[in-house]
């Protein structure tokens, strides 16, 4: 299989490709913790929306990565930290608009409110275009594809669109299965969210921490 690929699409070790693309799609993110945030509040449609903004956008940084951007950003420290910082800026501002939210839902006491007051004030915006622009600025995304999404094609290879477009099916395949899985455990959540204001609280602060946290990463994330 390894031979065949290697042939037929000019992707050097593919199965270690494919193993590192299972790790680092497991690894939580803010693609994953965003979508789950959207299934759990608003259901299956609305995380499935999110989902598509995540695989476009993910598409996205593949077309750059395979049209030389990312050799680009290697070769320009400036470029790469102008957009690292914008980055980590935008996920942090939507950590802490999600610790605002737990804080006022916090506040908001007593179980029989809970009950006829959407818990934790969901987020009302398009969750497709809001998944788009997080997968855009994603620095699990940015690292994967400037760091390791590039380094399994074969440059003597006489087509490489065909070798990044089958990197790319086997990264989305791997990301459709593991946002299903999320959208769906998202789901279950929900009502207990609904019942519970301070269970969805105290979820919508964790996830605010961690894109807190997620954009210190991309701050002090380097190109090697």
């Amino acid at each position: 299989m390894n031979a065949f690929m290697h042939t037929a699409f000019g992707i050097t070790d593919f199965w270690t490709y494919v193993l590192g693309t299972i790790f680092i799609v497991l690894l939580p993110g803010p693609n994953s913790m965003y979508v789950l945030s959207v299934a759990a509040q608003r259901g299956v449609r609305a995380g499935y929306k999110g989902a598509c903004g995540v695989f476009l956008g993910d598409f996205m940084l593949m077309v750059l990565s395979a049209a030389g951007v990312a050799s680009l950003l290697k070769a320009s420290p400036a470029l790469f930290y102008v957009v690292k910082y914008i980055g980590a800026a935008y996920l942090a501002w939507i950590g802490l608009n999600m610790l605002r939210g737990a804080l006022r839902s916090w506040a908001a006491r007593g179980e029989a409110a809970a009950a006829t007051v959407p818990a934790a004030a969901p987020d009302q915006s398009d969750p497709f275009r809001k998944a788009l622009l997080i997968s855009l600025l994603n620095p699990k995304a940015i690292l994967f594809f400037i760091s390791f999404f590039i380094q399994f094609v074969d440059p003597a290879f006489a087509y490489p669109v065909l070798s990044f477009a089958a990197l790319g099916v086997v990264c989305q395949f791997f990301s459709f299965a593991y946002l299903t899985t999320i959208i769906f455990v998202g789901a279950k959540l929900a009502e207990a969210f609904r019942r519970r204001r301070r269970l969805s609280a105290g979820m919508a602060s964790g996830v605010g921490a961690m894109f807190i946290g997620f954009g210190a990463k991309l701050a002090s994330a380097t190109m090697n």
